[in-house]
């Protein structure tokens, strides 16, 4: 396990917060309506005992809520959306409050807090709009506390009966618990903000994260993450076949798919396969989120220095593939002169990046026993946890078994045919924007299939439903690899925080693609030579330790919002009590 990989999982953990705003703002419009005519109408019938005034204070109510809502839009110069949400969550949490001031008053037989509790709420949803003005939108301090009324206010001035507004509003009790809610959330967003230590504030970080997810702006995110970032060199081998009539190559990059889509090369793969003109299969080789490029000016770097990768080796001819399973893992293998090719798999069963020492034992190992490089691919075709030990030594086993079994195997003649999805029309969100594509690789008399797809992993058994649709068609399929892109077309409300290969397009519809695509690389095959591509760059990369700042901070951050939930919580339960 690599401490990215593990830092990476205790982030990935806290996304799942985000997917809580509604999916549109028309349904966060929605709710809020709804939300203050149900509160309007409990307040009547059973705090002020009338319905008489239902018939203007629920259309008056309505009319507060929008006004203060494009009020809020328009003093905070931020998106209609953000306003939507922010109203939708805080009316909830007001009416959340008369709720419960209404089972305490049954409960505990106390009608003459009755009035408190339209109150209390009412600072409640001031106190949370202090909280989300501050981390999400970026207001200072003094403008939330400025601010915060204004909505709750107006609401309360539309549907609460004008002769109780100086008694309710001049309740000492009202105006005590009131006063405490508004500090406790002015303490929060003090305390939160300051929970990243040495890094960049939280909330400047969260506000950045918002303008890279919601309205595709990684400018702000880029320069975080750059500030921080350590210059590394990376490596990019290309295996290049090059026949008569066609030119594909097989690419395998140091460089890691992401952070996050739209933030630097989390759509890398698509770049890089663009890059060398829709002829590639862009791999993911044995690497973690430690290198990532953090912006798009690295990205334009490396890029740029793939034009002048050098060939380190030449050759017409190569070994037939070989496939050895252990257990779960599953290693095939294929032999250019001295320099193998291994791709690794636990499909059907899933697995996370594979850890950097199986690429470091197995380079030892095929240094050991002559061959020249051993270049190892990160199929990445089935959903998973971080690899655990014993798999990770299988994957090893059945590797080092590979290799054993290339050095006695011939080199034959080389046949390569190429087809890419680019005329097939795919649409499907859980593709990204390269596709998928096929090499057909005829060696001797057999003919071998590798397939390809830019996507972030696959769904379990994809893989083996693909296999098996082109078994029956009489095409072997060595592997079918995704490129671990981290491009996304549309938001994914799931604990993924993307759709994998499979979730979204159906099993048949991808495998008879493939089959298209298979086909087609056969009517194209004609001989081929290979070259292999080497190129180093140097760039800016994440790094462990970034990864690893992060984390402790959301979990500082974390630890902080939780303990003032629960104190918030309790002065709340106190007061129904």
């Amino acid at each position: 396990m690599t401490d990215s990989s593990d830092n990476v999982a205790r982030i990935h953990k806290r996304y799942t917060l985000t997917t809580f705003t509604p999916s549109s703002y028309y349904v966060s419009l929605a709710i809020s309506i709804g939300v203050v005519c149900l509160m309007v109408y409990i307040s009547s019938l059973y705090y002020f005992k009338t319905d008489k005034n239902l018939v203007y204070a629920i259309p008056l109510t309505v009319v507060a809520l929008t006004i203060t809502q494009l009020i809020d839009r328009k003093i905070l110069k931020t998106e209609y959306s953000k306003s939507l949400h922010m109203s939708a969550f805080g009316n909830l949490l007001w009416l959340v409050t008369v709720l419960g001031g209404m089972l305490s008053m049954y409960v505990f037989s106390k009608p003459q807090l009755a009035y408190l509790y339209i109150t209390e709420g009412m600072f409640l949803f001031a106190s949370f709009r202090i909280g989300i003005f501050t981390s999400t939108i970026g207001a200072k301090v003094k403008t939330a506390w400025a601010i915060c009324l204004i909505q709750p206010l107006a609401i309360f001035f539309a549907f609460v009966p004008y002769h109780l507004w100086t008694p309710m509003l001049a309740d000492v009790k009202s105006l005590t618990f009131g006063i405490a809610f508004l500090l406790l959330g002015t303490a929060w967003t003090i305390l939160s903000d300051r929970a990243t230590g040495k890094l960049s504030r939280t909330h400047k970080m969260l506000q950045a994260y918002v303008a890279a997810s919601t309205r595709n702006d990684p400018a702000q995110m880029e320069t975080i993450i750059e500030e921080r970032s350590e210059e590394s060199t990376v490596s990019t081998f290309q295996i290049v076949f090059r026949a008569k009539n066609n030119e594909c190559r097989l690419v395998l990059p140091d460089v890691h798919p992401g952070p996050f889509h739209p933030i630097g090369g989390s759509n890398i793969t698509y770049l890089i396969y663009k890059n060398l003109n829709f002829s590639a299969m862009v791999m993911h080789s044995v690497s973690d989120h430690s290198l990532n490029l953090p912006s798009k000016s690295q990205v334009d770097l490396y890029l740029s220095s793939l034009q002048k990768s050098s060939a380190i080796q030449q050759g017409v001819k190569c070994t037939k593939p070989v496939s050895v399973q252990v257990n779960r893992a599953r290693a095939v293998g294929m032999l250019f002169d001295k320099n193998a090719v291994l791709i690794l798999s636990l499909s059907p069963h899933g697995m996370e990046d594979i850890p950097s020492y199986v690429k470091t034992e197995l380079e030892q190992y095929g240094k050991n026993r002559g061959f020249e490089r051993v270049l190892i691919v990160d199929s990445h075709n089935a959903m998973g946890e971080i690899i655990q030990e014993n798999d990770a030594d299988d994957l090893l086993k059945a590797a080092k078994s590979n290799l054993d079994t290339l050095m006695t195997k011939e080199k034959m003649g080389l046949e390569v045919g190429y087809s890419n999805s680019e005329s097939l029309k795919i649409s499907t969100d859980d593709l990204g924007p390269g596709k998928i594509a096929v090499v057909c690789l005829k060696i001797g008399d057999e003919k071998f299939y590798l397939g390809w797809a830019d996507s972030n992993n696959m769904q379990n058994g994809l893989r083996e439903h693909i296999a098996n649709h082109l078994s029956k068609n009489g095409y072997n399929l060595l592997e079918v690899c995704t490129s671990d892109t981290h491009y996304k077309a549309r938001e994914a409300r799931n604990k993924h925080g993307y759709f994998e290969f499979g979730s979204l397009a159906k099993f048949d519809d991808i495998s008879a693609w493939f089959l298209q695509l298979a086909s087609e690389a056969e009517r194209n095959l004609s001989p081929s030579s290979f070259e292999l591509l080497e190129q180093e760059t140097r760039v800016k990369v994440m790094g462990d330790k970034q990864f690893e700042d992060y984390s402790k901070s959301l979990d500082r951050a974390m630890r902080i919002t939780q303990g003032f939930l629960i104190g918030t919580t309790t002065l709340f339960l106190y007061t129904l009590l």
